[in-house]
């Protein structure tokens, strides 16, 4: 499973870590992923989704039983 959003496809973007001294070094933004239930074509499945998916109601969340 890949580590990226289902919903928007959001991925792991790269960019500088830079010091104080400006060193300046390679790093990694990784999202802000979590994995929840949604329901899916009528399936409640658990899939990884970003928050920013989650806080807008992009996913529905399965009825509770």
């Amino acid at each position: 499973m890949a580590r990226s959003c289902f919903v928007c496809g959001k991925q792991a973007q790269y960019g500088n870590k830079i010091s104080h001294a400006h060193n300046v070094t390679k790093r990694k933004f990784d999202p802000n992923l979590h994995s929840v239930r949604a329901v899916i074509d009528g399936v409640t499945r658990r899939i990884r989704v970003c928050t920013r998916c989650i806080r807008s109601g992009k996913i529905q969340k399965p009825a509770l039983a």
